[in-house]
């Protein structure tokens, strides 16, 4: 028969990533492209998919015949098992059956799941979480993402809506979250919260080299390191409050589970990991219980981009 190739997805509201994993579980091609995937609908996003499978199947030069699955993430409530994307927050899809349609267009079988899901899921079986059995994660990304490993199973809740504690709320009179709750956890730390910090800052009068780069919305992870390696204090101040607040909600989750793992992924943590979890490291044990506490590792996911893509190559082999 010869060797089968699984295609793989991240995509976003900016970037689709892709890949071509062999059966080795080795990326043998890869394509990145920023992409407008906020269209008007399920049919826009569909498009992307389909030029970039499309585009990846040509330039690698692998034998359509030889292809065996192709699966994406997508952000929201996902019936992972069904391939249905149940709701999302950028785009007007409601039990959007994704898995039927795109599995006409490819003519293999086709599987999609919640980003963050999928980045702790690839991280689980191939990155930084093997080997444990319960594994909280937070991926610092535009937003704050949630996944959880329970027992050795990714763990979704009632309807797959669990694991949303980027919006547990840590202080009922903090500042607006776009979920139109105050004082969750994304809206202290990840780039809308810092970004939001910074703006309100340089509202008051004070200079920041990061000024410019949040009128339009979030930041790039880019521009924060620059700012950070040239002492700009509002942009330090934005990283010290993001890092207080995960901080606390670290060890909020440590007491809820005692996990055996705590992992931080995403384009935030990819930038600046290392000064993330060291300001995380000097605070949290104050949040939590120091019995349950010395039994948690706490780590980066190593997997970098490439989280959700080991994620979804996960969901195509059947692993939970």
């Amino acid at each position: 028969m010869g060797e089968k190739y699984n295609i793989c997805l991240d995509v976003g509201g900016t970037k689709v990533l892709g890949a071509i994993f062999n059966e080795k579980d080795e990326i043998i091609y890869r394509l990145k492209k920023r992409s407008k995937s906020g269209g008007e609908g399920a049919t826009d996003v569909e498009k992307v998919i389909i030029d970039v499978v499309e585009e990846m199947i040509k330039a690698s030069g692998i034998d359509r015949k030889k292809l065996n699955a192709v699966a994406s993430c997508a952000p929201g409530v996902i019936d992972q098992d069904k391939g249905i994307v149940l709701f999302t927050p950028n785009l007007p899809w409601r039990n959007y059956d994704m898995a039927s349609s795109m599995r006409k267009q490819f003519g293999v079988p086709f599987y999609v799941g919640n980003d963050v899901n999928l980045g702790v899921l690839g991280e689980f079986h191939f990155g930084a979480a093997r080997g444990y059995k319960n594994i909280v994660g937070f991926f610092v990304g535009t937003g704050m993402g949630g996944g959880l490993v329970l027992n050795g199973s990714l763990y979704t809740g009632h309807l797959f809506k669990g694991a949303e504690y980027g919006h547990m709320i840590l202080d009922p009179e903090g500042p607006l979250c776009n979920c139109g709750q105050r004082g969750c956890l994304e809206a202290f730390s990840s780039k809308q919260g810092m970004s939001a910090y910074i703006r309100q800052q340089v509202a008051r009068g004070r200079e920041s080299a990061m000024a410019e780069a949040v009128t339009e919305g979030v930041f790039r992870s880019k521009k924060l390191v620059k700012a950070l390696e040239a002492g700009d204090k509002v942009a330090e101040e934005a990283v010290d409050r993001a890092c207080h607040w995960l901080a606390v909600a670290t060890g909020n989750m440590i007491n809820t589970f005692s996990p055996d793992l705590i992992l931080y992924g995403g384009g935030v943590i990819e930038a600046l990991g290392d000064l993330f979890l060291k300001k995380i490291l000097a605070e949290v044990d104050r949040y939590c219980m120091p019995l349950i506490r010395s039994t948690v590792d706490i780590k980066i996911a190593s997997l970098g981009d490439d989280s959700i893509l080991y994620g979804d190559l996960a969901m195509i082999k059947g692993l939970k």
